[in-house]
């Protein structure tokens, strides 16, 4: 049973830390507890106050959601037991978040299922837009920051090819933005939306997109605001390995990277040339990048980080050469808003005061514009995204390092469908999740497919060749060095089982592997299923099914309800009392 908004605000004031405290009163009438929950004024007045909000990885969810946070995020060598690698209990005690709370909901996977039908769902631009007139209120000149993967991870946004989001983001006041899965909608089309839609209105920014030929900038590199008499300086900083990660061809005529190098330049211009007291950089890297950058690159206040959908209470501090660095991650799916306080004071940062927002949405009004825009932005399609497919008997999810429940039903379906031995789906971090007894709908279904190269593939490897992909994807995701670390999480595997040593040198983490119980032989062959292939091949072969076509069908035949989808992680080796690893 749900709880009524006063005793949800009774469960926060419980929950609530000193330093995470949402607001300075929970004791106001029932009409106005969402109001006072979200009452966060500027800690700091006047002349020299800069206010950053800021929101990340929203995956075109313009309507409350809900999203399990990890259970599995392991950090190693340097990175571990360190942000954002800390999952469950371990995330609450480093945050200083009380256990069995609304907060311990919002920040953790714990008691995913029970806790979400009594807190309710999280974010909604609707609610969001609530939440952001509030905050811009009582700090003056705040700048809001979109940190990219803002078009795509919904059926409508694919279908309109952005559109709605745009729309979204426009009615939002999104100041500045940066960018990743944009770019799948390939070049032409984010020109066109960055060069006519944005224009005049929302800057797009990333100082390492650079063109093939002449390596002439793509993108204004940052933008330049003054707050309160402060020059203030957003650096953009788009996902470095999109060419790699997703296909190339939709950015064939660009070159990425990470370019701490050409930042560091751009920095010192900023502040020597251009009078910059305040630099942040709106990143797309992921956090681990980001702290690495931090440590490297002299003169940044603040990275405002993204891609790795962390949410982390907490504004890192990392020292380099020239002081302090703080790194932050917001989250996912519209459930967090980042605000950053700054007090500058003879031309440099003096203070700052950092707060993750969870953003309930059953204590945010809704903004009647916003929520009258999504609706009609929704209306050509309700009928498509409403049909029901099947019931789920258990918690569908996908956020982890190595897999989840919907992964394995998205496993199951391309077996079965395309009478493979092994299935292979790729690491994503994005997928809203279901509780048990939810409706599997269209749009609940595309939330997990939802993208612009999404045939399904069927492949004869040798085990040799499975060996060998699970090693790149596993050294992609547990190289020591932040740098090599180019995309999501763990392929995730259907009918293969395999044990994985994350602390082992590259070429030698996978071992172990099984298909039904049989080890896989290196040179016997195998029928492979998978979606979602980078390659122009597989853009290019004819007869191939949008996965979305595939895992239809196969629900279509579960009658009506389907079975607990456990999911089947590896055996893990090397890996006992790491604070990204759930205890039971």
């Amino acid at each position: 049973m749900s709880l009524s908004r006063r005793e949800f605000v009774q469960a926060l004031a419980v929950a609530g830390a000193a330093g995470l405290t949402l607001g300075r009163a929970l004791d106001a009438d029932a009409a106005d507890e969402g109001a006072a929950l979200y009452d966060l004024p500027s800690p700091f007045k006047g002349a020299g106050a800069v206010s950053l909000l800021h929101l990340t990885d929203c995956h075109a969810q313009l309507r409350p959601n809900r999203f399990r946070e990890p259970s599995v995020n392991l950090g190693i060598g340097a990175m571990r037991d360190r942000w954002p690698h800390r999952v469950g209990m371990q995330a609450l005690r480093a945050g200083g978040i009380a256990a069995n709370g609304a907060l311990a909901h919002a920040f953790t996977h714990l008691d995913f299922a029970a806790a979400s039908r009594r807190y309710g769902k999280l974010g909604g631009f609707a609610h969001l837009a609530t939440l952001i007139q509030r905050l811009k209120a009582s700090r003056p000149g705040a700048l809001l920051l979109d940190g990219g993967d803002s078009w795509q991870g919904s059926a409508t946004s694919l279908w309109t090819q952005a559109a709605d989001m745009v729309a979204a983001q426009l009615a939002l006041g999104v100041d500045v933005a940066t960018g990743h899965w944009e770019f799948t909608y390939g070049s032409e089309r984010v020109k066109r939306i960055v060069d006519h839609d944005f224009k005049g209105r929302i800057e797009f920014v990333a100082q390492n997109i650079k063109t093939a030929d002449f390596g002439d900038p793509v993108f204004e590199p940052c933008a330049l605001r003054e707050i309160n008499g402060v020059p203030v300086a957003i650096i953009g900083q788009a996902f470095p390995y999109t060419p790699i990660a997703n296909p190339r061809y939709f950015v064939a005529d660009w070159t990425f990277g990470i370019q701490d190098e050409a930042l560091q330049v751009l920095v010192d211009r900023l502040r020597a040339k251009q009078g910059a007291q305040v630099v942040v950089v709106l990143s797309h890297n992921g956090m681990d990048v980001d702290l690495k950058m931090a440590s490297r690159v002299r003169g940044i206040d603040a990275i405002l980080g993204g891609h790795t959908h962390d949410a982390v209470p907490v504004a890192v501090a990392v020292a380099n050469g020239a002081g302090t660095t703080l790194v932050t991650n917001a989250g996912c799916n519209g459930k967090f808003i980042g605000v950053m306080d700054f007090r500058v004071a003879d031309g440099r940062v003096a203070e700052h005061r950092y707060r993750l927002l969870p953003v309930f949405s059953n204590l945010l009004p809704p903004d009647p514009a916003m929520d009258a825009l999504i609706a009609s932005l929704r209306a050509p399609f309700e009928t498509r995204l409403s049909e029901v497919l099947a019931v789920s008997d258990s918690l569908l999810y996908r956020r982890g390092n190595f897999d989840g429940s919907w992964d394995r039903l998205i496993c199951d379906a391309l077996r079965e469908v395309q009478g493979a031995d092994i299935a292979f789906s790729p690491g994503f971090r994005w997928g809203t999740t279901l509780l048990p007894g939810e409706a599997i709908t269209r749009e609940a279904l595309m939330d997990q497919l939802a993208i612009t190269y999404p045939n399904a593939t069927l492949t004869e490897m040798t085990g040799a060749t499975i060996k060998t992909v699970l090693e790149d994807v596993a050294d992609n995701l547990f190289n020591p060095d932040p740098y090599y670390q180019q995309g999501g999480d763990m392929v995730r595997v259907g009918g293969l089982t395999y044990a994985l040593s994350p602390d082992a040198a590259m070429g030698a983490r996978i071992g172990d592997l099984r298909l039904r119980g049989k080890a896989v032989e290196a040179d016997k062959t195998y029928k492979v299923a998978g979606w979602a292939s980078v390659s122009e091949q597989a853009r290019d072969a004819s007869g191939g099914q949008p996965i979305w076509d595939v895992v239809e069908t196969w629900l279509r035949h579960q009658s009506g309800r389907v079975a607990v989808r456990a999911p089947e992680p590896p055996t893990l080796h090397g890996v006992a009392g790491n604070a990204g690893l759930a205890t039971p």
